[in-house]
């Protein structure tokens, strides 16, 4: 398996979450959205991906060589090929509210801070994108908070990983970096905390990808 990403990009690491959580194999290559004007758009690139956006998962079935982009697709395929350890719960309701917490980063708060949105914002609207971003981190944290209490236990789902943990915690990450004051919610960090205890998080984490720029 291939998976193209961008270090920092919280769409990339939650399927690098994935990956070494199921001790799938793959090979890394990076695309960067910034350099020479957002490596995304260039021709080779739109050719893997139409969108322009990452995560692409590239692999071979049958002797055809498929992709997939977008985190939830890749992680509900990996899902299906990978079922061990098993990253949804089993009973039905508790799945479902999984799917819910998790959109609730991936429609609700990650899109608004996508770096083509906040480079629209800013060229088009002369607007601050940081201060957009933490408004809707802020917005969007707070209701997760709320939403998590239900089933919450050392992860957000009791005690099983799940895809609501590898939503949440690259979300925190981000959110750190638009200045966003997390001390309202208590939950997430303890969660979060959980998580990067675990190996598969930590070798996943954004600073530690070979395309990582220092601080």
């Amino acid at each position: 398996m291939k998976l193209y990403g961008y270090w920092r990009s919280s769409c990339t690491w939650r399927v690098r979450i994935a990956l070494n959580l199921k001790g799938v194999g793959y090979t890394y290559e990076a695309v960067h959205l910034l350099k020479d004007g957002g490596q995304q758009n260039s021709d080779a690139y739109r050719a893997v991906n139409p969108l322009r956006t990452v995560p692409t998962l590239e692999f071979q079935e049958g002797g055809t060589v498929r992709r997939l982009s977008q985190s939830m697709a890749i992680l509900e395929y990996l899902e299906e090929r990978h079922p061990t350890p098993a990253l949804l719960p089993a009973e039905p309701w508790a799945r479902a509210r999984c799917r819910m917490l998790s959109e609730s980063v991936n429609s609700g708060i990650q899109p608004l801070q996508n770096t083509a949105v906040m480079q629209f914002v800013k060229k088009e609207f002369q607007a601050d994108e940081k201060a957009f971003a933490a408004h809707w981190n802020v917005r969007g944290l707070t209701a997760l908070e709320a939403m998590v209490q239900e089933t919450a236990g050392t992860y957000c789902i009791g005690e099983q990983v799940s895809f609501a943990d590898l939503f949440l915690v690259p979300q925190l990450y981000g959110a750190r970096r638009y200045g966003v004051d997390l001390s309202p919610y208590p939950t997430l960090t303890r969660i979060e905390a959980a998580c990067e205890r675990l190996p598969a998080f930590q070798a996943a984490h954004a600073d530690r990808q070979p395309d990582a720029v220092p601080a």
